[in-house]
């Protein structure tokens, strides 16, 4: 078998989406992309595919390590997404090609069916309506349909260090959430970098008593000991991982024991086979797996895959409430379908998906999508998100 030909289609609302067929007629799906930079992304995956063409598809670890070495410049985030997603099609092209889950190739599935949790604000990450009102009503919506996992993205911009009224604000509206929710249903918190290693100090000492389930992205990623620094004052479990490539980028991360739990994402780590490792990494010191995946149906499936055969797999990010689109009816022959806060473990060939051609061509557009920015207020200077 030989990889003939690849094509990547720009969807709605900000996706690439990438088809891989074969001289046997075996086709693969996979989601190369980084958001806001998809066409970027979309050119490298083509140049990429100038040395795929020919080669066997299933000989993924091969075609893997020419990508990434072979470009000198190894890692970021355009050149291993670009991987990554193509890495996701080869596989869906081997599962099909030996009729079986890609789980099944990478050592068979250890759980049954996939705990998975929506964000709070189904218009993340446009804040949308931030009151303590909207927050409640949305999670009991959520809990009403099963889920007993909810993520809170923290809104912005933040200050180096913020004020006692803007702490007390956060905290007091975490602390009502919980109230309204109970102890029956997690709650995390997304800090999404937006905040310095001393105000995520502060931060993690007030919010102790409503007992997060993690808090993620505490600091920005690149000083891990600077995390290193918010995760020792803290009883609250760390994650991160969202913006970190690769087995060598999760390296210090995990050996420093910067977090509780990490947050590789499917589409920017390296893929499923790259993940599968890091995860492997992270069972040596105890640390738990959540995949990041703020993303399309097709990188949802790859994260099942890893889901299933991952001893230290803690829960899945489900963005099917993502601006109100339902990920997996928009595009998918067969959605997917949460029982109760979970997905059973998907029992078809490659990436256990079929996707709807034709909603490709009814939902196309011109890949134009840029990341939000946010400034302070006060002096309309740049803020991290």
């Amino acid at each position: 078998m030989k990889i003939t030909k690849l094509e990547t289609f720009h969807v709605k609302p900000r996706w690439l989406f990438l088809k891989i067929s074969t001289d046997e007629g075996i086709c693969g799906y996979g989601e190369p992309v980084v958001e806001g930079k998809s066409k970027t992304v979309e050119t490298l995956v083509h140049s990429f595919g100038k040395m795929l063409i020919g080669k066997n598809p299933c000989d993924i670890e091969y075609l893997w390590q020419l990508m990434y070495r072979g470009s000198f410049y190894r890692g970021g985030a355009v050149i291993v997404s670009a991987i990554s997603g193509i890495e996701q099609a080869l596989w869906d092209i081997k599962g099909k090609y030996y009729k079986m889950p890609v789980y099944e190739m990478l050592g068979g599935k250890v759980r049954n069916k996939i705990r998975v949790y929506p964000h709070l604000n189904g218009n993340y990450p446009d804040p949308g309506d931030d009151s303590i009102e909207a927050w409640v009503k949305y999670a009991l919506n959520r809990k009403k349909e099963g889920f007993n996992f909810i993520k809170i993205p923290m809104g912005g911009p933040m200050k180096y260090l913020e004020s006692t009224e803007s702490i007390n604000e956060y905290v007091g509206k975490i602390r009502k959430l919980r109230e309204a929710v109970g102890d029956d249903m997690d709650l995390a918190l997304d800090f999404h970098g937006r905040v310095s290693p001393a105000l995520a100090i502060r931060f993690c000492k007030e919010l102790e008593s409503v007992h997060p389930a993690f808090i993620e992205e505490p600091v920005l990623p690149e000083n891990v000991d600077a995390l290193v620094k918010v995760k020792e004052s803290t009883t609250i479990p760390i994650a991160t991982g969202e913006r970190v490539f690769t087995k060598w980028g999760f390296r210090e991360v995990i050996e420093k024991q910067a977090a509780a739990i990490i947050q590789p994402d499917c589409c920017h780590a390296g893929g499923i086979l790259e993940i599968k490792k890091i995860a492997a990494m992270a069972e040596a010191y105890y640390c738990g797996v959540a995949p990041h995946n703020p993303l399309g149906p097709i990188s949802l499936a790859a994260c099942l895959q890893i889901d299933a055969c991952i001893p230290n797999f803690v829960i899945q990010e489900y963005p099917g409430y993502y601006n109100g689109w339902d990920i997996g009816k928009e595009y998918l022959n067969k959605p997917f379908e949460v029982k109760n806060g979970y997905i059973d473990v998907p029992t078809g060939y490659g990436l256990g998906i079929e996707v709807n051609e034709e909603s490709l061509k009814e939902m196309s557009y011109d890949g134009e999508w840029d990341s939000p920015l946010f400034f302070d207020p006060d002096d309309n200077s740049l803020a991290d998100w």
